[in-house]
Formats: C-alpha cells, sequence, structure tokens
C-alpha cells in the first residue's frame, strides 16, 4: 500500500481531485481492440481526474454565447487537459524511475477517426477503479461531482492496490441527458460490460453535430449531458 498512497499523496498534491488504481484484466480483450496489444499488455491502470469548475457548467444552457463557449472551452476543456497531462507525466516519471514500466495516455486525443475514440478509454479506468459508474450519457458518474470532472490514465505494471470495484448504476428511470441531447445520441439503455459502446451512443452523431457547429465558428461548445446530470447539479448550492 505504501506505493499506492505515495502515488495518491503526489497525485493530490499536484492537484488530482481523484485517484484510484484499477485491474485492467476483467476488460482485457476490449481493451486489446480498441488500442493493440502495446496497451492491453499493462496489467493496472492509474485513474486521475480533476474537477469542473460549477459555475462555468452550470452556464452550458446559454453556450450559444461566445462568452460562454470560451470560458467553457478554455477552462473545463483545454486548461484542465493540460493539468491531468501534467499529473500524469509527473507520475509515470517517478514510476518509471523506481524500475516500473508506465504508457500515459493524453487526456484527449483521438487515434481513430472511424471509430472516434482514443486508444484507451479514460473512463472505463476509473470505471474499474471504483470512482463511478457509467452513465445513460457514457460519462462516468461520480457520488462525488456527478460528471463534472476530466479523467486521464496511467497504464503501468506497478505493483499497486487496486482502490475499488464497479460501482452499480445509479441513473434509475432518469433520462434527463438522453432528453437534452440536441442530436439524440444517446438510447438511454443502462451500461452492461459485455455491450459495444454504440448500442448506448451513436458517437458519429455527436461528431457530425460538433463539425456543423465549427463551420459556423470556432468557438463551439455543447456538454448539455454532463450539465443537466442531478448527481452533478446537486452540488449547484455548495
Amino acid at each position: 500500500m505504501n506505493l499506492t498512497n505515495n502515488m495518491k499523496d503526489l497525485a493530490e498534491n499536484l492537484g488530482a481531485d481523484f485517484f484510484g488504481v484499477a485491474d485492467l484484466a476483467p476488460a482485457h480483450e476490449a481493451i486489446l481492440l480498441q488500442g493493440g496489444a502495446t496497451v492491453a499488455g499493462f496489467p493496472r491502470a492509474i485513474a486521475l481526474g480533476v474537477r469542473l469548475f460549477d459555475p462555468i457548467v452550470d452556464l452550458l444552457p446559454q453556450r450559444a454565447e461566445r462568452a460562454v463557449a470560451v470560458a467553457y472551452k478554455h477552462h473545463c476543456y483545454h486548461q484542465i487537459n493540460e493539468r491531468l497531462d501534467q499529473i500524469a507525466s509527473r507520475l509515470s516519471s517517478v514510476l518509471q524511475r523506481d524500475g516500473h514500466k508506465v504508457f500515459p495516455i493524453p487526456a484527449s486525443q483521438r487515434v481513430d477517426d472511424e471509430h472516434l475514440c482514443a486508444m484507451f478509454s479514460h473512463k472505463l479506468a476509473a470505471y474499474l477503479a471504483g470512482l463511478g459508474w457509467i452513465g445513460k450519457s457514457c460519462l462516468l458518474v461520480t457520488p462525488e461531482v456527478g460528471p463534472r470532472a476530466r479523467w486521464t490514465t496511467i497504464l503501468t505494471d506497478a505493483p499497486l492496490t487496486v482502490t475499488g470495484k464497479p460501482m452499480e448504476v445509479q441513473c434509475g428511470d432518469c433520462h434527463q441527458c438522453v432528453d437534452i441531447c440536441p442530436t439524440r445520441a444517446f438510447t438511454g439503455k443502462n451500461f452492461r460490460a459485455c455491450d459495444p459502446r454504440d448500442v448506448r451512443y451513436d458517437a458519429a452523431k455527436c461528431d457530425r453535430y460538433f463539425n456543423q457547429m465549427r463551420q459556423k465558428h470556432d468557438w463551439a461548445v455543447c456538454g448539455l449531458c454532463l450539465y443537466v446530470c442531478p448527481h452533478g447539479r446537486k452540488n449547484d448550492k455548495d
């Protein structure tokens, strides 16, 4: 546990709001299919999360206003992604110096334009680490801040202690994220580990919507499914 606790303390000191360690064995085939043999060769993952800024997220219904969109894109996307990458890089260097293999995954980089995905799913690592569940929006929903966080992952062979187990879906009959989606990209079905993503989410619809918005202006954002989730909005009065 000493190594795990040391990594957790370092991550929090560097600004992470969430830290977890996942055993990747239960998802090996899915990881292999998405990222290939190198990525699937790591037995564990460190999941790192940073909470978004509630007052900015709460303005997303006015995202057509440039000031709102720019604030969200800068502070809740670009800056937090940079912070996550820096935290992951620092932790990875420490582990590598101790003789362990590491593979930090970029916080937000698509590598497969056909399937519209990265080389590894950050929310999968966070889910397996027990930090939340996969909601109907296909976002990771945490008990603390709902889906109002961004994530990154370090793949490693370091002998870290797994911090939790996957949480049961706690969305109940709520369909707010499904109903608010301007492209109707979500089917409303609950997450099941055995189902492919397209059972719940049509990523192409979302991608086309963003491309259409970018043709009008370069500051387009959406995030309505993230905004509306009751598990995140419960903190509005904090």
